[in-house]
This record gives C-alpha cells, structure tokens and sequence, in this order.
C-alpha cells in the first residue's frame, strides 16, 4: 500500500508525536508498505512566533497538492491541524478521496494558555477539522471518551509504543550529582506546567532534559536545577535511566510517550492524576499519582526498577502500527476522482 503521511510535526521538534510518527513510518515500511512524508522541510516554512522549532510550511498547497497527485497514495493520513494538514484536508475534500486523522496535541487548551483564545473556539476549530475524516485516531480509550463529549464522532483507538531495546535498564550512571535525581524529559514550555515540579521542594538533584522557549526564564528563577539541553537517541535512554524518579507535571498531555521511555528503562513515574498519566500508569507499583506532586516524587522513590520494566515491556511498536494500519481509509485509485460541490470542500 502507499501511504502518504501528512503531518506539521516533525524534526528538529523533539517530542512524543515526532516520534510516534517517526517510528510509525519505519514500521509500516518493515510491513512493506511504501510511506511518502509531507513534512515542513520539504516545503518553504517559517519559524513559529515565540517557538522557532516548529516550522510552518505556510502557502503549502499548490506544491502539496502536486506531489500527492504525482504519489497518487492508497491512503492519506493527516496527522496534524496545521497548514499542512489543512492543505491536505482541502485537497481530499476537493478530490472526494476518504482520509483518516489523529489528535495528538491539545491545541484548544495550548492556544487558551499562550494567547487567551476561548476553549470553546478551539475545539469548534478542532471539530471542524476532523469532521470530514473516515476516523479520528486517538492514543487512549479516556481520550476517545472526551472527544466525544466535545462532538467528535468517529475517534478511535491507536494505542503507543516503546523502544524497549534503546530504553533499558542500565547498571552505569552517568550522572554524579547528589542523589536521589528528579528527572523531566521533554519541551520546556507553558504547557508543561515545569513550576508545579521545579518549585516544590525536594532532596538530591533536579535535572531538565529538553529545551523549549521557557528554558532561559526557568534557568534564572530556579538556577539549583539542571537543565542540559536536549539529548537524542542512546544519551536520552542514559540520562532517563540514571534517574531516581521520573517527573512528569504536565496537566494537559493526551499521553505522555516519554512515560513509557522512563519505566522501560526501570525508572518510576512522579505526576498528577489526570488524563495522560491516568491512561499509562495503570499500576501502582510503576508510578505515583497524586494532586501533591511532592508527594507522589517522594513516594516513586519505593518502587522497583524491575516491576517499570516489565510494565513497559506490554507495549511494542509492532502492536501500535497494526492498530494505525487496520484505521486507514483506502482509496480507489481506480475510479475516477469525483468532484465535491464546492459548498462542502469548507464543511
């Protein structure tokens, strides 16, 4: 099958749908499938405002428009609300061809913290968006549950995965610092809710692995913690897995993947119970949820690298890109492409 895959998150962004979509696309090539990427880099793109590394490939269309024809795929997924996927979405709109989307990132509630925009107007922006899709793939049964109560009808489940080999336990230590180490790995943003874990007070060492447009604020007001910048691939899995526990603020993650990096590599989780954290850590020998985040860091310090591991050890990639395959909306590429009435390309 060839499948094109759309999508406005991509490198140099570092997080959890990059690369969720990252490792997507190398498995379904190792089921055999032919997987064409429309990423920002390919097109003219400019740096977001106030979050330079996402790139915005606006005036996309005409190019985008192209190279789908040219690729003439069996399926297009949409993997994003931004100009690419809004291009896409446009094109199959205008083409009649069916197409499937995922909701990855709470763009209503990013967009009410950053600019003030009312939730209610972001998740009519959100619906709007999805409406047309065949199926609106959504990382966990809560988060299916939720869409629905906003109007979503067709959300279904594509679960995530790990790299259980690159994120392991691991018996050196590469940091030396004062222990127990509190670790958080990802973005440094608003939407991290970073204050609620860098301001409670807590013993040992505290350490920041990301970057993000809140970095050089936070170095200032907190400069006994660690912040050392993004790390990749097997220095990401020594930093996760010299941890003592795992901290993970955010209020707002429709999954948290990073999660399950930290408990294969033997490494409890420390958060707040809401959507997210409550949809992976469906044990209480691999995390601690509680409203005090003090709380729950403190008590994580008793759980067993061994019991993280083999709770992480459930979730394999292979298992995750079957679900998004079964999801996709094949096209008939050998009928005739059908016209919509122009009224409901906007619809």
């Amino acid at each position: 099958m060839k499948i094109a895959l759309i999508t406005d998150a991509w490198r140099p962004q570092i997080n959890g749908v990059v690369t969720t979509l990252q490792k997507t696309c190398e498995q379904l090539r190792a089921f055999g499938h032919a997987v064409e990427t429309f990423t920002p880099d390919q097109f003219h793109n400019w740096p977001c405002p106030g979050y330079p590394e996402i790139r915005l490939a606006l005036g996309c269309g005409r190019k985008l428009r192209k190279r789908l024809r040219q690729f003439r795929p069996d399926a297009v997924h949409i993997a994003t609300e931004g100009p690419l996927g809004l291009a896409a979405r446009r094109y199959c709109r205008d083409h009649g061809l069916p197409y499937t989307t995922s909701f990855h990132t709470r763009f209503a509630e990013y967009v009410n913290l950053r600019l003030g925009i009312p939730l209610s107007w972001g998740y009519a922006f959100l619906r709007w968006f999805h409406s047309a899709s065949e199926r609106v793939m959504c990382a966990t049964p809560a988060l299916i549950e939720e869409l629905q109560t906003h109007g979503f009808k067709n959300p279904v489940l594509w679960s995530r995965g790990v790299d259980v080999e690159l994120f392991r336990l691991r018996s050196e230590c590469i940091l030396d610092d004062e222990k127990p180490i509190f670790l958080y790995a990802g973005r440094v943003a608003i939407e991290k809710n970073l204050e609620a874990f860098l301001s409670i007070d807590l013993p040992g060492t505290k350490f920041i692995v990301g970057d993000g447009p809140q970095r050089e604020e936070l170095e200032r007001k907190y400069p006994q913690v660690r912040f050392v910048g993004y790390k990749f691939g097997d220095e990401l899995a020594q930093h996760i897995a010299a941890a003592d526990v795992f901290v993970f603020p955010s209020l707002t993650d429709t999954f948290g993947l990073v999660l399950l990096e930290a408990m294969s590599c033997g490494v409890p989780v420390a958060a707040f119970p809401v959507r997210g954290p409550l949809d992976v850590i469906l044990s209480d020998k691999v995390g601690c949820l509680d409203e005090d985040l003090r709380k729950a860091a403190l008590a994580a310090l008793n759980l067993k690298a061994e019991d993280c591991r083999e709770y992480a050890l459930q979730y394999a990639w292979q298992n995750c890109v079957r679900q998004f395959e079964a999801h996709l909306a094949p096209i008939d590429n050998k009928a005739e492409p059908r016209p919509v009435a122009w009224w409901r390309r906007y619809s």
